[in-house]
């Protein structure tokens, strides 16, 4: 499992009955972890400085319960790296702190490539990866079909200085985009995928992962350069194990250059939280 610990601004406090204990900056969530699949002692709704908790509705969905005074939106940091915090619907916060092992390799691949990188970021949600990209100097084309998202994504380069930097910020469907990017004769260097378990692109096109996976990944390769860098596939649909992850990459596009692992981030109980799983592809 590769583990992102690098975290000051972000950690896991505690959890407990399906559960966990967040900080997140100065402020302290409690949110849904369907992985805590175990009980402690530990009343987590108790804890003193706790500002918010997430409370499931048996009729689906949920709601934030405020218990204690919090701005709507704050800052936080990961090395140079600025990304904004707000809780949304579905327990969100607008970021994947165990992603932070991936925007590390990414980092020191683009940045040991010692040449121009064109970096495609699919699924790109609020933009980690894309933040990440830029700062190590890669040209990113930022895709996802929520406009909302791609306007936090808009922040989260500027919150990190990166503003002028060449990104590029399309609302589309990804499956759409990459079908014109193969028709234009469009190539990029390094391609990264998060793509949801189910999900609608923004003209109601839907999107099932088990059945849609394979064939996009097969066209993702149609663009990819002749000098690729990585494919990189993060998944957090339950049973896509790292394994299922590697085998995909190896069959869609040809290369035996795979790392899959699980990704997660550790607690202050002494235990690492999975977090999904991701695997690279190199050439």
């Amino acid at each position: 499992m590769k583990v992102a610990n690098n975290w000051k601004d972000y950690e896991i406090i505690a959890t407990n009955n399906g559960e966990k204990l967040e900080r997140w900056g100065d402020v302290y969530l409690l949110r849904p972890d369907p992985q805590v699949i175990w009980k402690s002692d530990e009343n987590l709704e108790s804890f003193s400085k706790l500002n918010a908790h997430y409370i499931r509705e048996s009729t689906g969905g949920g709601k934030w319960e405020i218990l204690k005074k919090h701005p709507e939106s704050w800052v936080i940091s990961y090395n140079n790296l600025k990304f904004k915090i707000k809780p949304m619907g579905f327990k969100h916060t607008g970021l994947f702190p165990e992603q932070a092992v991936n925007w590390d390799k990414m980092i020191d691949l683009v940045s040991s490539a010692k040449r121009p990188i064109n970096a495609l970021n699919l699924f790109a949600y609020t933009g980690g990866a894309t933040v990440a990209l830029a700062s190590a100097g890669a040209s990113v084309t930022h895709i996802d079909a929520s406009k909302g998202m791609v306007e936090r994504a808009k922040e989260n380069i500027a919150l990190s200085g990166l503003s002028d930097r060449p990104v590029r910020f399309i609302v589309d469907d990804c499956f759409k985009f990459v079908q014109r990017e193969i028709r234009r004769g469009k190539k990029y260097d390094a391609i990264i995928l998060d793509p949801p378990s189910y999900g609608r692109g923004p003209n109601g096109e839907m999107w099932k992962l088990e059945n849609n996976l394979f064939e996009f990944l097969q066209e993702c390769k149609k663009i990819l350069s002749d000098k690729p860098l990585f494919v990189l596939l993060n998944s957090y649909t339950t049973g896509l194990q790292a394994s299922v992850l590697k085998n995909l990459l190896q069959l869609a596009f040809k290369t035996t250059k795979i790392e899959a692992d699980e990704i997660g981030v550790p607690t202050n109980e002494g235990i690492v939280l999975p977090c999904g799983a991701s695997a690279f592809a190199f050439f």
